[in-house]
Parts: C-alpha cells; structure tokens; sequence
C-alpha cells in the first residue's frame, strides 16, 4: 500500500488549511459541472425479483461508468416502483420512493428495501408521474433522462397511454430509455420499443437475472477495507449528518451482502466526484462551498470538532481532505489493477452471460450524454497483473 511521507502530508494539510481559510472568508464556487439526472422506475410486481436484485448489484457499476466522463458530471437519481398490489390504486399502482437526488446511499437504501408483490404494470403512469412530480433541472443543458423497465405489455394504462406519457415526457427535454426484460422475439416487445422511441430515447431487451452476479478480482478486498477507512474521513454535521453516517456504513454493508465484486464497485464510486455528500458532510460542504464552518454550531460539530477554536477545527478539515485524496488515490490504483484483471478475465473465457441492466444502462448513457458534449476517453491499456505461483508442499520442502 502506497504511503504519504509525513513531512509532505504535513506540508499538505498547511496548504489545504490555507485553501480552506480563502474558502470561508469568500465563498468559493467550483466550475459548474454538467447536470445528469437519471429516474429510474422499477416494475416490482411478483415476478421482477431478479430486477430488483439486478438494480442493487449494479447500481454502482453504473456510477463508476458515469465518472468516467470527461467533465465529469454530477448526477442526481430517482427511484419510482410500479407494479405492486400493496400501492394506492389511485396513483397507477407507482411509488416514488425517492426525489432526484445526489445521496446515492438512499437511492441503496430505497433499492434494498423494494420487494415484490404481484399487481398491475402501468408503464404510463409511472413515466408520466416521473415527467410530470420530479424536481427536474431547470438547466438547458442538462441531461434528463428517464428508464422505465419491466417484463409486461407497456399498453396496459388506458387512463395515461404510455404514448401519452411518452411524448409529454420529451416536450419536457426528458428522454425516455425503456427496458423490457424479455426477448425481442416477444409480442408485446415493440410497444416497450415505442415507448422509447416516442420520447428519443432507447430501446432493448434484457435478462433481467443476467448480472445478479458480480464478478470478483484479488483486489475486492483491499478495496472494500478501504471502502471502510475512507468512512473516517466523513466530518457529519448535526442530526442529519449522524443518520447519514449511519446509512453509509449500512449501504457498505448492504453491498458486502451481494459479494466482494459489488463492495468492490461501491468502494470505487466512493472514490469519484459523484458521490457528494455536501449535505451533511463538513468536507465536502466546504469544498462545494456551501458550508462555512465558522457558521456551524458547535453542538452541530462531530465530536473531534466541539470545543475547538476555529483554526483547529481548519486544522482537522484540512487533514481530513488530505487522507480523503490519499485513500481515493489508492483506489484508482486498484481499480485499475481491477479492470485489468476483469478484462484478462473476459478474453480466456467464453461470456455467456446475456445482456445486463448496467450494460443495457450505460450504453443508452453513454450515447445520450455525448451529445450533450461530455466524452468518455477509454482508460489507457494496462498489462494484466502477475499472480505469482503459489508454492506446493512438495517445492516447499525441496527449497528447505
């Protein structure tokens, strides 16, 4: 593991304690970044498990992919669910369960707490109620992008058509990518392709248990430990900040549930710019420059903050976002390594796995927010890594 000479990270901190002074003398606003908002509706009706469980072990391969983008952007998510018997009838049978947002460790949150329960697919309902109650962006830019999946006929709303809901949606600037779990050889495939199409989005077909599973390297477990550490360097502010601590560390959690391959990925999309906690993190308030921290009560302080004078508390600001880059950097060096491997992998065997959601989700990404001018440069080619042979018995014994 890579390490920081004491006397650079001291020489660091001083720097960063300065930077930070400027910071909170005159609010200092980063170069605005492109917005993408993504809305993502989940049928969670009696046979969609496998979605649902698509959707958690996935949900941070995507994010990864979208920080790959050159600027990198920030992103904020929803998550609505149709299709279950237990939501109000009035409302299509559609839930939002959670508002665009850049807490990703909600959006975790909300998806590991759907669970299925057989009802009636309103395609309609839930791309217009997604259109029509979301906060978008008001950005002419901004990417808005809304994907509808499921594995019923997307005609079955006849109070709001999904053409109706289609191109509402667009008049809006929001595209629509649809997403039917099923073959395209299915009957009821080309309405799910019109619901794209109506609002210039994009179409195709998934096995939606394709991907359940996240293939795991050598490196998964160094970067979920760091995943950990990296917790440490979180300064929460206030009641808020201490849920969302907690959350946090239940979302590490969550994903460990799923393999090493997905606290993998969840690891590395902690180490991006997308995950922004300025809601209720010390540093990356600062940061964003919208928090001061001679304007936080020192009852709304974390424990290692209370009681201090301000330039102490710059101190331990500083010093937190110097350990932040520091892990973040190592990281990227595993992920790298990651990837590498992953693609070694992938060219000495046969893929039979089918088409997945993350798959199916960064294609469609991709190709919409470069129009919207962002790029995304494939990592240069890094040989894979050498695993050295691991000794037997019997060569252990002939080298004593």
């Amino acid at each position: 593991m890579t390490r920081i000479p004491t006397l650079i990270l001291a020489s660091t901190v001083l720097a960063l304690t300065t930077t930070t002074l400027a910071q909170n003398d005159v609010a200092v606003k980063p170069a605005a970044r492109p917005v993408v908002e993504l809305a993502i509706c989940l049928d969670i009706s009696g046979s969609m498990d496998g979605l649902i469980d698509s959707a958690k072990a996935r949900l941070w391969s995507i994010v990864n992919d979208l920080a790959t983008a050159k600027p990198i952007p920030e992103v904020r998510v929803a998550l609505l669910s149709y299709g279950c018997d237990a939501y109000d009838p009035m409302t299509g049978w559609v839930v939002v369960d959670s508002g665009l947002t850049e807490d990703l460790d909600l959006i975790s949150q909300k998806l590991f707490a759907l669970h299925t329960n057989g009802g009636t697919e309103f395609v309609g309902r839930v791309v217009n109620t997604a259109a029509q109650t979301l906060s978008w962006s008001t950005d002419p830019n901004a990417l808005r992008i809304i994907v509808v999946a499921g594995n019923e006929a997307a005609d079955q709303d006849t109070v709001v058509t999904y053409q109706t809901a289609s191109k509402a949606s667009i008049e809006r600037g929001i595209l629509v990518n649809s997403i039917f779990c099923g073959t395209a050889s299915d009957p009821i495939a080309a309405n799910w392709g019109d619901v794209a199409r109506l609002a210039d989005g994009q179409f195709v077909c998934i096995d939606q248990g394709a991907g359940v599973v996240v293939p795991e390297t050598p490196f998964d477990k160094q970067l979920a430990e760091l995943s950990a550490t990296i917790n440490t360097t979180y300064l929460a502010c206030g009641t808020r900040g201490a849920t969302a601590a907690a959350n946090q560390t239940l979302q590490d959690a969550n994903a460990q549930s799923l393999g090493a391959g997905v606290a993998a990925q969840r690891s590395v999309s902690k180490s991006s710019a997308i995950y922004d906690n300025r809601s209720w993190d010390l540093v990356d308030g600062c940061a964003a420059g919208e928090m001061k921290i001679e304007e936080v009560k020192d009852e709304d302080l974390p424990a290692e903050m209370k009681g201090k004078t301000l330039e102490e508390k710059k101190v331990i600001l500083a010093a937190k976002q110097v350990e932040r880059v520091r892990i973040q950097a190592e990281v990227q060096v595993l992920q790298t390594k990651r990837e590498a491997f992953l693609a070694n992998a992938a060219r000495n065997q046969a893929n039979e796995q089918g088409v997945t959601l993350d798959d199916a989700l960064k294609q469609a990404i991709r190709s919409q927010a470069t129009k919207k001018g962002m790029q995304f440069v494939p990592p240069a080619p890094v040989a894979p890594p050498v695993v050295p042979p691991v000794a037997t018995p019997a060569r252990v014994q002939s080298e004593q």
